[in-house]
């Protein structure tokens, strides 16, 4: 017998003896009945394990809009982390573009060179080495 049939069978007898007709008096039957409402408001509700939330990302445990931490922590984190990425790679880009800017103006190079398209392949080239 699983929890929801015993619970029901449970509920079945205190509902039957609480009638008057089971030869309770009037005065236990009014018992019984404020003992079972002060029992219903003092239940503490269930508690849930986290497991049981994993399939549930709008649960209603705590969070912005309903969303749990668990949930906002790590995506506020991932996103931190691309951002920080995309700093440092366009810190990387702007470093690159000055020391080719810097080598062009140290240089002392024709005029041709400047304007030959292969140059920048090769200011890149000989810059890796």
């Amino acid at each position: 017998m699983n929890e929801m049939k015993f619970g029901m069978k449970i509920r079945q007898a205190l509902n039957e003896a609480t009638q008057l007709d089971a030869g309770i008096s009037r005065h236990v039957a009014q018992r019984l009945r404020a003992g079972r409402e002060r029992a219903l408001l003092a239940r503490k509700p269930e508690s849930v394990p986290w497991l049981a939330l994993a399939g549930n990302t709008l649960g209603t445990v705590g969070g912005l809009g309903g969303m749990p931490l668990r949930v906002l922590l790590p995506l506020a984190l991932v996103i931190a982390g691309l951002f920080g990425i995309y700093g440092l790679q366009q810190e990387q880009r702007a470093g690159e573009a000055e020391e080719i800017d810097a080598r062009l103006l140290t240089d002392d190079l024709p005029l041709e060179a400047y304007l030959d398209k292969g140059f920048e392949a090769w200011l890149k080239k000989r810059s890796a080495n």
